[in-house]
């Protein structure tokens, strides 16, 4: 008996194709969407502590980097021909364009922290390995509801091969700043107590 069996063949997306596919409109305005390993996902709904701790650890990394770097916050990266994600926060190197004419590439990361407050499985599995394939070599998540920071270093092929999870209290320097002392609680939402 014959295996009439067939393979299910995907046809992945370049970035190219991602960008055509965006200014001939063929998503909606409201439609937020990141190419990933030539697949477009869905972003995931962002909620109040997200967005509140996007917003702190923009403010707390402009004041304490200034002129050494640019902070970008939900703008894209172009990790390879077939990944273009908008991390929650980017650190990069200052372009004298203001990147107008390319999104940054790893090459001039220093380093993304992705905000979860429903996304933690995704960002530390799925977009960890992307990342670590990348060489993106300092990604940190920052889990808003067990209000810890997920520390991935030195990437490899097969993903990071340093994790490390840091409480609340904790305080970290990125690779590329070790002058730069940040306390995690100061990029975590506040906690209104009643």
């Amino acid at each position: 008996m014959q295996n009439t069996e067939t393979t299910l063949q995907l046809r992945l997306w370049t970035v190219e194709d991602y960008h055509r596919m965006a200014e001939a409109g063929i998503f909606g305005a409201e439609e937020r969407v990141e190419l990933l390993e030539g697949k477009i996902i869905w972003m995931i709904a962002k909620g109040t502590a997200h967005r509140s701790a996007v917003g702190r650890t923009y403010k707390l990394l402009e004041n304490r980097l200034g002129d050494r770097a640019c902070i970008s916050i939900q703008d894209p990266v172009k990790l390879n021909e077939r990944s273009e994600l908008e991390p929650d926060v980017a650190v990069v190197k200052i372009d004298p364009l203001d990147y107008a004419d390319h999104h940054p590439t790893p090459s001039e990361v220093y380093f993304i922290i992705e905000v979860a407050d429903s996304s933690l499985k995704l960002d530390c599995e799925t977009k960890a390995k992307a990342y670590s394939k990348a060489g993106i070599i300092d990604y940190w998540v920052l889990d808003v509801v067990g209000r810890q920071l997920h520390v991935f270093r030195q990437p490899a092929e097969d993903g990071y091969q340093s994790e490390e999870t840091l409480s609340e209290d904790s305080t970290i320097s990125p690779l590329e700043f070790p002058d730069l002392q940040i306390g995690v609680f100061e990029m975590l939402p506040l906690v209104v107590k009643l």
